[in-house]
């Protein structure tokens, strides 16, 4: 009974979204339109927390549940539900004409590339999987280990950017120090660490507990693969909130899903303090436009590849291909976002990005036009439930993942439809080379 006093006090903090209906795989959006190519840019699945519980044991009176694959892996759970997106994309894409419905004669009308992590790769190899069973899809990628600079700046890049002004853009929003963001999240910070303080049994071993807010909050320049590095009680609530939708979208035992306190309505409330650290550290314009320039070049070169129906050098896929599927992570779709101002809400989750969320980029032509202007470009952003993950339900045109459309500020028209040219001006606008440290200052 005290436990289930403590949960409703914790959600009453936050402000919940409504839960979205989930929508079918959308018709065509005009009589004389016809779909021509996707691209899709997809996170991986579930996977385990990235550093070792010991890391996490610290903020929390009681242990965190040991998983069955080493940090930062995709789980078998994980695999699976990638899978089942998968082959839920084959039913779209042979529903909206692009692919058969069922068989081998297409697999070469697609290219699949992931990041070098196992848990892209694994996610590359359950979509094909999905996409296409039982026959010979090749995932591409670069060696395990090896930096990716289309998914990560090198840390060569880093070093030679200004990660000052970078960190400027940062402190410029959240009003000049990285205090205030504690302050202005105070009441759901405290209601998380409630949460870590009391729930679950109590280790006898464990040492006094460090609580969110003895957390120093410090922002600077960059290092590795990061422009910005933002630490404090906010970005720790966030690592730990999306650890406990983690355990919940692995099928986790119920005792072991925020030790018994927390089911899929609270974590949809928790999951705000991770949405809100990101919006900071991977949304913030100056930032996200260098991180994710060569992504969105890459997926500019792929579209123009369609349209002009010929080979373009430097283009990530074959010119005969009838969709891309691209494999990395959180921090791309974020940084994406941040770049092009894009929005949603899905699941009841506002601009969280979940295992296996995607950002998908359709390019359809208008029979009744002629030239680059009979294309047009529509941009969706679908997720599986949480429930959906949990529970590892199949995906189908009556019981799909959540597909919601997507604004593009400067392009979109009121159907959600940019032209092509319109959207090819603002990839480019957006794509901002790294800023060197060196760069002169003209006034």
């Amino acid at each position: 009974m005290a436990r289930s006093l403590l949960i409703a006090a914790c959600i009453a903090i936050f402000i919940q979204s409504p839960m979205y209906s989930q929508t079918a795989a959308p018709s065509p959006m005009v009589s004389d339109a016809e779909l021509k190519f996707v691209v899709y840019f997809s996170r991986h699945g579930v996977r385990s927390p990235t550093g070792k519980p010991g890391q996490y044991e610290k903020y929390s009176s009681a242990p965190w549940p040991v998983w069955n694959v080493p940090p930062g892996n995709l789980t078998e759970h994980g695999y699976h539900l990638m899978e089942l997106f998968g082959a839920y994309d084959r039913i779209v894409l042979a529903h909206q004409g692009l692919l058969s419905t069922t068989g081998c004669s297409d697999a070469s009308k697609i290219t699949i590339y992931a990041d070098s992590d196992q848990r892209t790769r694994e996610t590359g190899n359950a979509l094909a999987k999905g996409l296409f069973p039982g026959c010979d899809v090749p995932v591409s990628s670069k060696p395990e280990g090896t930096n990716d600079s289309l998914f990560h700046l090198s840390p060569a890049a880093i070093a030679h950017a200004d990660t000052g002004l970078a960190a400027a853009a940062v402190q410029g929003r959240m009003g000049g120090s990285p205090d205030n963001l504690t302050v202005a999240y105070h009441p759901q910070l405290a209601a998380f660490d409630s949460i870590l303080q009391t729930c679950g049994k109590t280790d006898s071993t464990q040492t006094k507990r460090t609580s969110l807010f003895d957390i120093p909050a410090t922002l600077s320049a960059g290092q590795g693969d990061h422009l910005v590095e933002l630490h404090g009680p906010l970005n720790t609530a966030s690592t730990l909130a999306e650890n406990l939708l983690l355990e919940y979208t692995e099928g986790m035992d119920r005792s072991n899903v925020g030790w018994g306190c927390v089911d899929g309505s609270s974590i949809r409330t928790l999951i705000n303090l991770h949405t809100a650290a990101t919006d900071f550290a991977q949304r913030t314009p100056a930032i996200a436009s260098m991180q994710a320039s060569k992504l969105l070049e890459q997926i500019h070169q792929a579209l123009q590849q369609a349209v002009e129906q010929h080979p373009i050098a430097g283009a990530p896929n074959k010119s005969t291909d009838r969709a891309l599927f691209l494999v990395g992570h959180d921090t791309n779709l974020l940084n994406m976002a941040g770049a092009l101002n894009l929005n949603w809400i899905a699941d009841g989750r506002r601009d969280d990005t979940a295992p296996g969320s995607t950002l998908i980029f359709e390019l359809w032509r208008r029979h009744s036009l002629s030239g680059p202007g009979s294309y047009v470009v529509k941009i969706y952003f679908s997720v599986q439930t949480l429930e959906q993950m949990r529970s590892s339900e199949s995906l189908t045109l009556d019981s799909p993942p959540q597909r919601v459309p997507v604004f593009i500020l400067g392009c979109s028209n009121a159907d959600f439809s940019c032209t092509w040219p319109s959207f090819s001006q603002v990839l480019r606008r957006a794509s901002v080379p790294i800023q060197s440290k060196k760069a002169e200052t003209h006034r």
